[in-house]
């Protein structure tokens, strides 16, 4: 009985984790089950963020919540999804996955993306 508690434990715990990963708005299909992966990703990720710079009280966290919220579902309208792929997979890899850098490096780069060096 111990040994099947300690593994129901573990797959409870690998659920919770599993449901803090990044989720990509790419594709996002909003169901209850995978906007709730959003927020659970959105809550770890600022909580962690702010509380290393001493910042976690509530009302910087949930502003900063919906701010990445926000950005969350202004990514699931982009057009350019390669370089959603792109922008994504090189701020994840520095440790900036939060969705509001995200959108702001998306933006940056599709609209110097439409441009051309001329004389």
């Amino acid at each position: 009985m111990k040994k099947l508690l300690t593994t129901l434990s573990v797959a409870l715990l690998s659920m919770a984790a599993f449901s803090q990963s990044f989720v990509s708005p790419i594709g996002f299909v909003a169901t209850d089950e995978s906007k709730a992966d959003v927020l659970a990703y959105i809550r770890k990720q600022v909580k962690q963020e702010y509380a290393k710079i001493g910042m976690d009280d509530p009302s910087t966290l949930r502003m900063m919540e919906k701010k990445n919220l926000d950005a969350f579902k202004e990514l699931t309208k982009a057009t350019n999804t390669e370089l959603l792929r792109k922008v994504t997979k090189t701020y994840c890899d520095l440790g900036m996955c939060d969705y509001d850098t995200i959108l702001m490096m998306y933006n940056k780069e599709n609209k110097e993306s439409q441009k051309t060096t001329e004389w």
